[in-house]
């Protein structure tokens, strides 16, 4: 017994010591070692044909399992540069939309988005159903909240590979940014759902967002007047990148009253693109993707990784992979279904595989059905560790694939 208590005392005294030694560790030391890892690994990786980014990925993924910078990276500071790293990718991609080429795809892109996302919907809330016993309603909503995309996940491999502005590139643009206002329509219907508020409160809001995404939809539409003012084709670089800066935090402003941040980032790279003077816009370019991928990208991916949970993936194996194997097979059945004829058989195969990852405003709706009651935590778990793996599985398999089928070279 006595020895017992020595032991005791002294693994405690050890895990002291250890923790007032990770402590000694600041934020700024943190990202250090996290930057110089993120290269060291990257430089390995890509020789697996997969983007040197998804290297902080991987290191999150590894903190998930065993974090001894838990004070670091579930801090507000942390927290707020991941997210921020999330809205300049989904900024990136609004900057880099094509509205001619869109317009010319739009009704592909259309029934794509439809297609798909009844094609993963029903699957799923045939499962949730039948194996988790909720019922028709809250299972068709689940299922409608996880079958969308994250499209910010899928920026570095399209801009790695120099297939953002081809008809693939441009497909799963256009299906993710068109699957934003869905995932809205969806969070709305969940706010009717919980009914928390009165319904005027409730009203009250829809009309607000409604009434925002009118607002970004008209400047984006005023912008283009820019180009005529000749003072402003001749503006110094620095001010029209700060210009593009405002633009981005009026936009995420506005959007966080709404709870719309992700769709207001992505409108706000449309706007920022239609505004900028040809002449001068490949300069914004470099200087933009300089600090997201520089910077504030890293810091997301690492972000993600660390939202992995070991446990969920423990305790319910077989769920989770009954979750993946069904999310994936429906993904790539509507995208070959829809795809095939405008894209080719291959392209459309990648279109279903670039479309299968999730990390956009799903995981919130999920977050709020779990907060309020609506579904249990094994299910918020598997829907959670299963978009986890997709996290992992899509851009390996996607980068591969681009190189095996010589679609995209790296």
């Amino acid at each position: 017994m006595r020895i017992y208590k020595l032991n005791k005392y002294f693994y405690r005294y050890l895990n002291t010591v250890t923790s007032n030694k990770y402590n000694m560790l600041n934020m700024f030391l943190f990202l250090a070692i996290s930057f110089l890892l993120t290269i060291i690994l990257g430089i390995f990786i890509e020789k697996l044909r997969i983007p040197w980014i998804f290297a902080a990925l991987l290191l999150g993924s590894f903190l998930a399992i065993y974090n001894p910078f838990q004070s670091i990276t579930s801090s507000p500071i942390f927290e707020f540069m991941a997210q921020l790293g999330m809205y300049l990718l989904l900024f990136i991609i609004g900057f880099g939309i094509d509205l001619t080429k869109l317009k010319k795809m739009k009704n592909f892109i259309i029934r794509a988005t439809f297609v798909i996302i009844l094609f993963e919907a029903s699957i799923g809330t045939l499962i949730i159903h039948f194996i988790f016993g909720y019922s028709w309603l809250i299972a068709f909503i689940v299922s409608l909240s996880f079958a969308t995309v994250g499209e910010a996940i899928l920026v570095p491999i399209l801009d790695e590979f120099k297939i953002l502005n081809t008809k693939l590139g441009q497909s799963i643009i256009g299906i993710g940014t068109l699957d934003d206002i869905f995932e809205i329509l969806i969070l709305i219907f969940v706010v009717f759902l919980i009914g928390h508020d009165s319904i005027s409160n409730t009203y009250l809001n829809i009309g607000m967002i409604i009434g925002s995404i009118l607002l970004f939809i008209g400047i984006i539409f005023i912008s283009p007047k820019f180009k005529k003012v000749k003072k402003f084709q001749f503006l110094d670089i620095k001010i029209l990148f700060l210009f593009a800066i405002f633009l981005l935090f009026f936009f995420l402003g506005i959007g966080e009253y709404m709870h719309i941040e992700p769709i207001a980032a992505l409108l706000s790279g449309i706007a920022v693109r239609r505004f900028l003077p040809k002449t001068r816009f490949k300069e914004i370019e470099n200087e933009l993707k300089a600090i997201v991928y520089g910077l504030f990208a890293p810091i997301f991916f690492l972000w993600v990784g660390l939202s992995m949970d070991i446990n969920s993936i423990i305790t319910y194996p077989f769920l989770v992979l009954l979750i993946v194997v069904a999310s994936k097979a429906s993904k790539l059945l509507g995208s070959y279904f829809v795809g095939r004829n405008v894209l080719g058989v291959k392209k459309s195969i990648l279109l279903g595989i670039g479309l299968s990852v999730r990390f956009s405003t799903s995981i919130i709706i999920i977050k709020i059905l779990f907060d309020n009651g609506l579904i249990t935590s094994d299910l918020y778990s598997i829907i959670i560790a299963s978009s986890i793996i997709f996290k992992f599985i899509v851009p390996i398999l996607f980068s591969n694939l681009l190189v095996r089928w010589k679609i995209a070279k790296l």
